[in-house]
């Protein structure tokens, strides 16, 4: 097949006067290098963190379309504009990770053998219709597997293996997530099941709680309840949990997390410190959901934590041999640890809908989106 030459991609562009700019672009290919594959994109989630760089600091209550563009534009707050200064004026395209089908590539034998098989990749830039990028970076999708299904076997499925990882290698032997009825949380839970580890789920519905005892979570808080620090110190007590996750960022949640992880262990304390309990408590942040600041009270003693965690930078840390094994669990688990599901299939033009963008950006656990660049 001859390499298409021409196609649509999505790019956010943050402009000095104060504007964010989201637009379907024509994008122009060159011919695939003897190392390269084109990959027709055919499925690519809306993660958390790619609304992060697709929205950037902009207030989108004030978006609105652009007149005769497949476009909107929103205002940034002049208080948010010092932390774009990396990416001004720049037409960044969009999409951490995604899956298609290969449509032409290079003359190298690793090339040529992906010609018109699924793939997966991450390689940034997804929200279009085609990618090039090196035939090493794909990972080939078993028979069967359909590109929605292997569209987010990156960015979920090593994060949740990130946690147990870190737990492990910390010292850990429980431990804590929030938004935990996420696509992300629910493979989390079942990594734990599976693997024998006590996880404390918090959510902030009842349904969700119902949806993840439905999968067999043992332990499940609503933050939404009367009794929500009540029972997430009593789930602390059951499990011994010291480390936590919180997708959340701001707000007070991962003070309460503090707070119980420090009233579990010292209910049985027989003497008194004024430095609380000596074992370590520690909360990593690791999404923005909330982007109201972080608010602490310091009233769980002296040892304690609060760090951020990004996966693939902690991934490195790992070495060669554990990522290959985790990303073989993966593949070997992707249509049932690791199934995805999505609340809607969008096209690119559709992503720049102002009724859909206003959806996507609550970032609701329920209403996760795919954009399928070859719709339409």
């Amino acid at each position: 097949m001859t390499s298409p030459t021409q196609g649509l991609q999505l790019t956010s562009t943050v402009h000095d006067n104060g504007t964010l700019h989201i637009a379907v672009q024509h994008q122009t290919l060159a011919q695939p290098a003897h190392d390269e594959v084109v990959i027709e994109v055919q499925a690519t989630p809306l993660n958390p963190s790619d609304i992060g760089l697709l929205c950037g600091a902009a207030d989108m209550s004030t978006a609105v379309n652009q007149p005769g563009q497949r476009a909107i534009s929103a205002q940034i707050p002049e208080r948010a504009m010092p932390a774009m200064a990396g990416r001004m004026n720049q037409a960044l395209p969009v999409g951490n990770e995604g899956a298609g089908r290969v449509v032409a590539a290079g003359n190298s034998e690793a090339a040529q053998a992906l010609m018109g098989k699924t793939v997966a990749v991450l390689a940034g830039g997804m929200y279009a219709q085609y990618r090039i990028v090196k035939a090493g970076d794909c990972l080939l999708l078993p028979d069967g597997i359909t590109p929605a299904q292997g569209a987010s076997c990156f960015v979920n499925p090593l994060t949740a293996l990130g946690f147990v990882e870190t737990m492990k290698r910390e010292g850990h032997t429980a431990m804590v997530h929030t938004a935990a009825a996420s696509n992300l949380g629910q493979m989390l839970n079942k990594i734990c099941l599976a693997d024998g580890i006590d996880l404390v789920n918090i959510v902030r519905q009842p349904a969700q709680a119902e949806l993840l005892r439905g999968l067999g979570a043992r332990y499940v808080c609503d933050s939404s309840a009367a009794s929500f620090m009540e029972d997430l110190t009593a789930a602390m007590i059951a499990t011994g949990a010291t480390i936590g996750f919180d997708a959340t960022g701001g707000g007070t949640l991962t003070n309460h997390i503090l707070r119980a992880m420090e009233a579990a262990l010292s209910q049985d304390a027989s003497t008194y410190s004024r430095y609380g309990s000596s074992v370590k408590k520690q909360v990593y942040v690791y999404g923005n959901l909330d982007l109201s600041p972080t608010q602490l009270t310091r009233s769980y003693g002296m040892a304690w934590s609060v760090g951020g965690w990004l996966v693939f930078p902690y991934l490195q840390q790992l070495g060669e041999d554990t990522n290959i094994a985790l990303r073989k669990r993966v593949v070997d688990e992707l249509t049932t640890t690791f199934a995805s599901h999505y609340a809607q299939e969008i096209s690119l033009s559709e992503v720049v809908d102002l009724t859909q963008a206003e959806a996507y950006y609550q970032r609701a656990t329920s209403s996760k989106f795919l954009i399928n660049p070859s719709k339409g």
